[in-house]
């Protein structure tokens, strides 16, 4: 085994079992690259000649109940990978601590560029390449919509009726949960959320977290997608609810830190306004409550990001990147506002 990046895991434990379960075919050891972006779910390239896989795991120390389900992830694409081959086939899943001291799951890996915070080297830098992008993102998430669920037989990923409502009170709840600093504003904020939940639109498969930097585009056309990953939240939903994670996550020029990393946040980017309206004509659904649906999206964003910081706090988690996520949490918030009040899409 080459390359043992955390010593909090046995990988020639590992490596052995993988060879058992899948048949690989060298008898090469086990080569180890960790993907570094992101502040959740734990992802490592894994390669053994010239097969190579994708492992997920929850992150080290305590975790929220019911976060982090790699089961429920392996389990959803397994379920949406044959209707949505974007999703990365699964290879297994194993809940054994013999193997690892928490769950893992191994899936394909797929071939091409992550967009982060800057244009791949093999894209031209220009406003062109930003335009192919984005629309890209916008045809991705609306292809996921039109997908039939009940076709598909895709029921069983989650339950429609209610479902916005039980996001809202689920994340009020898990935010204060996890609340280790009083922002001004918040409870105000909350209570609007809850009195002015709009009647859903008809259920569709729901990502959860769908943003650019969950996409893999071709490292040679910026205008095809290849990949979308973190499934862990898909369930059945309202669509709008993806749309207005997307359009949070969507960074503007100009916005305050938010502990969040986007190259949309430069020039040449369709605009959250113009995204909104590309994916209103693709999908022809009512987008009239977008503003709600982007001031949960910031609430939820800042949510997720509480629970980390609140794990930072009690010394769980390690990384020096969350001592800062106080001021993305409040700087979230204060977008939740600015949403609320509908200064952001104009």
């Amino acid at each position: 085994m080459k390359n043992k990046v955390e010593q909090q895991i046995n990988w020639q434990q590992l490596e052995q079992y993988v060879k058992a379960i899948i048949p690989v075919l060298s008898d090469s050891p086990l080569v180890i690259t960790p993907f570094t972006a992101g502040y959740s779910n734990l992802t490592y390239l894994i390669e053994i000649g010239e097969w190579t896989g994708v492992l997920r795991r929850p992150p080290f120390g305590q975790i929220p109940k019911n976060a982090h389900d790699m089961k429920r992830e392996y389990q959803i694409l397994k379920n949406i990978n044959p209707v949505y081959p974007l999703a990365p086939k699964p290879y297994l899943y194993c809940e054994d601590p013999a193997i690892m001291e928490k769950h893992f799951y191994i899936m394909e890996r797929k071939d091409g560029v992550v967009i982060d915070d800057a244009i791949p080297d093999s894209f031209e830098d220009s406003d062109v390449t930003r335009k192919m992008i984005s629309d890209a993102a916008v045809q991705t998430l609306a292809h996921l919509h039109s997908i039939d669920y009940q076709t598909a037989n895709l029921d069983h990923l989650g339950r429609p009726e209610g479902y916005l409502e039980r996001q809202v009170h689920g994340w009020i709840k898990r935010y204060n949960a996890a609340k280790t600093d009083e922002i001004q504003g918040v409870d105000k904020l909350e209570k609007w959320l809850i009195e002015n939940i709009p009647i859903s639109q008809k259920a569709t498969i729901v990502h959860n977290d769908f943003k650019l930097n969950n996409m893999m585009f071709s490292k040679e056309n910026p205008q095809e997608v290849v990949g979308v990953f973190d499934w862990e939240m898909s369930t059945i939903g309202d669509p709008l609810t993806d749309l207005g994670t997307t359009l949070a996550y969507w960074v503007e020029p100009g916005e305050p830190e938010t502990g969040l990393t986007s190259v949309t946040g430069s020039s040449g980017f369709l605009s959250r306004k113009d995204f909104l309206e590309k994916y209103a004509s693709l999908t022809g659904r009512d987008v009239s409550e977008i503003n709600f649906y982007l001031t949960f999206a910031f609430y939820k964003i800042a949510g997720i990001l509480q629970q980390i910081y609140y794990r930072w706090r009690l010394g769980d988690a390690k990384d020096e990147r969350f001592s800062k996520l106080g001021v993305g949490i409040s700087n979230l918030m204060s977008l939740a506002y600015r949403s609320q009040h509908q200064e952001l899409l104009k």
